[in-house]
């Protein structure tokens, strides 16, 4: 079983990218969950959101205590919440960024990467400069990053499940995939 634990702000569309997510790996033939966990329902409060994705039926029923994996649409809840809570030693991290992985003061033992992904959002239209739609762009780059789920089936799942701007949606996914640079020597070497 991976388990992913994605942390946000509400508006940054968390909650949908897990929805999209599930609905990616179920296409590709995994079993698949996703959930919300709210605190405070307003637009730019903490959230976090949770898949679970396994090749065998999943009952387990319960929030993400030790994920494979963080997702961080928002940086600055790095300096005010420990999210590295319970990641499993070699977890990889994904934040939206235009900074260095290494601007992150977490330990070296996780796998940090990060994507620009509130430029991407308003590039493509997904909305406002102060509030940008990142959820489809950070999936793009989650995709490469991790190698869990292909970009295509996200790119089926964003038709599915994204009410409106479709297409601008899965632009910003191809983009953030693209863009995200993995540097395979200096990435085990880091690493090593």
């Amino acid at each position: 079983m991976i388990e992913i634990r994605m942390h946000g702000r509400g508006g940054q569309g968390a909650v949908i990218a897990c929805k999209i997510l599930a609905n990616a790996l179920f296409r590709e033939g995994k079993f698949a969950q996703s959930f919300p966990a709210f605190g405070v329902e307003r637009r730019g409060a903490p959230v976090m959101a949770f898949t679970r994705i396994d090749n065998k039926p999943i009952h387990l029923r319960t929030e993400i205590y030790e994920p494979d994996h963080l997702i961080i649409l928002d940086a600055s809840l790095l300096q005010t919440i420990d999210v590295t809570i319970g990641l499993k030693p070699a977890g990889k991290i994904l934040i939206n960024s235009g900074l260095e992985p290494s601007s992150f003061k977490l330990p070296q033992k996780f796998d940090v990467m990060t994507i620009d992904a509130n430029s991407i959002a308003v590039k493509h239209g997904l909305g406002t400069r102060s509030t940008p739609i990142v959820n489809t762009a950070i999936l793009g780059a989650f995709s490469k990053f991790t190698k869990i789920i292909g970009v295509e089936a996200i790119e089926v799942a964003i038709h599915e499940s994204v009410p409106i701007k479709k297409k601008a949606n899965v632009l910003a996914t191809h983009e953030a995939y693209e863009t995200l640079k993995i540097d395979p020597i200096i990435h085990l070497m880091e690493h090593s």
